[in-house]
């Protein structure tokens, strides 16, 4: 169920936190870290190293840390990429937009630290 029109459901987070600030800040920091290195290893895969299961697992981990925090536009994309595993075009349209909504996550995520979501 989504209420949020934002990059992260912070009501969906605190349903998990008790809406604890500090926790909150705590994990979408490590999420931010995190996202950041998927989306690396996934440029790396779609550049002929890797594998379609590989690609799999990944987008399949950030699908699911994505709808935890309440990232869910995030998570749909994610879910749209471990699809696109086998086919390097479909790969690279994914990641694409992998990045751009994970760049709405990251900037939404320094203005909560910053307290002005």
């Amino acid at each position: 169920m989504r209420k949020s029109n934002l990059p992260v459901d912070v009501d969906h987070l605190d349903r998990y936190t008790g809406g604890d600030r500090a926790i909150n800040e705590e994990i979408l920091l490590l999420f931010d870290t995190q996202c950041r290195e998927m989306l690396a290893q996934l440029d790396h895969l779609t550049g002929g190293e890797g594998d379609p299961k590989s690609w799999r697992a990944i987008t399949h981990t950030l699908k699911g840390a994505a709808l935890g925090i309440g990232a869910f536009d995030l998570g749909d994309a994610a879910a749209e990429a471990e699809n696109a595993a086998a086919k390097r075009e479909a790969a690279l349209a994914a990641l694409l937009r992998l990045r751009e909504d994970a760049a709405a996550v990251y900037d939404f995520i320094e203005k909560f630290l910053a307290n002005t979501p």
